[in-house]
C-alpha cells in the first residue's frame, strides 16, 4: 500500500467511525467512564513528566521553556492541556490530517498555537527542535506498517538529546473494530530501538468500563486495580544525550 492511500484510508476509517459514534455522545465527559479514563491518563502523564523534568539540566528544568508537537492533534484537547500545564502557545504544535478536526482546533486554541494540516510525517518541524512529542491513539489507526515506521522516525527526528516521545495507545485488537489494530509494547520498543522507555499501564478497557459503569460509576476505580483489564500503554521514550 502507497503512503498516499494509507492516509486516504485512515481519513475514510475516521470518517467511517465518526458515522458510527454519531448521537451516542460516546465520549461525553459527562459519562462517568470517560472522565474516570481522562483523569487517570492525566494523572499518569503528568507524573512520568515530573519524573522526567527531575533528570534535566537545570537550564531546560522550565515547562515553559519546552516546546512540543502533538501527531494528530484532533480538535486540541491534548494541546489545551499542556498549555495548563505550563507550557506557551508559541511553543506549540499541533499536526492533524482531518480538515475539519485542523478546524475544530484553531476555533479553540490560542492564535500562537502553530497548526499544520496534512501528513504528519512529512511535516516541517526541524530536527532536534522539540523537547516533547505526543501522539495519542495514532499509530493504532494507522494499519501500514511501513507508514507507522516512517512517523516514527519524523517524531525520533525532531526531538533534541533530552528529549522525549509522549505515547498513548491502546495494546490489544478490537475484535470488533476493523479500522483499528493494537499496538503492543514490542511493537512501540521496535519503533524507537535507540529510545530509554518508561511504561506505565492504564486505562479499563473501554467495553468493560461502561458495562461496569452503567452498574455504579465506583465499579471502574475497583475493576481498574487489575492491570490485567487495563487496554492501553503510557510511554515516556526518552532520547538520552
Amino acid at each position: 500500500m502507497t503512503q498516499d492511500r494509507e492516509l486516504q484510508a485512515i481519513a475514510q476509517r475516521y470518517a467511517r467511525r465518526d458515522q458510527r459514534l454519531a448521537g451516542l455522545e460516546r465520549y461525553s465527559l459527562l459519562r462517568p467512564e470517560v472522565w474516570q479514563m481522562l483523569h487517570e491518563r492525566q494523572a499518569a502523564m503528568w507524573r512520568l513528566l515530573s519524573a522526567h523534568r527531575a533528570t534535566l539540566p537545570e537550564a531546560d528544568a522550565s515547562v515553559s521553556g519546552w516546546r512540543m508537537t502533538e501527531v494528530g492533534c484532533g480538535a486540541g484537547g491534548n494541546l489545551m492541556d499542556m498549555l495548563r500545564l505550563g507550557l506557551l502557545p508559541q511553543h506549540l504544535t499541533g499536526i492533524e490530517l482531518l480538515p475539519e478536526r485542523l478546524e475544530a482546533a484553531r476555533a479553540a486554541l490560542p492564535q500562537q498555537v502553530r497548526l499544520l494540516a496534512g501528513d504528519a510525517s512529512q511535516a516541517e518541524v526541524e530536527s532536534g527542535s522539540q523537547d516533547l512529542v505526543l501522539q495519542s491513539t495514532v499509530f493504532s489507526s494507522i494499519l501500514d506498517d511501513a507508514l507507522q515506521q516512517r512517523l516514527a522516525q519524523a517524531m525520533w527526528r525532531w526531538l533534541r538529546p533530552g528529549g522525549a516521545v509522549l505515547w498513548y495507545d491502546f495494546i490489544v485488537d478490537n475484535p470488533r473494530n476493523p479500522d483499528v489494530r493494537g499496538v503492543p509494547l514490542k511493537r512501540v520498543r521496535a519503533l524507537f530501538p535507540e529510545g530509554r522507555t518508561t511504561v506505565r499501564r492504564v486505562t479499563l478497557a473501554p467495553p468493560i468500563a461502561r458495562a461496569a459503569c452503567r452498574l455504579h460509576p465506583g465499579a471502574y476505580r475497583v475493576l481498574n486495580t487489575m492491570p490485567f483489564l487495563r487496554s492501553h500503554v503510557l510511554a515516556l521514550i526518552t532520547k538520552t544525550p
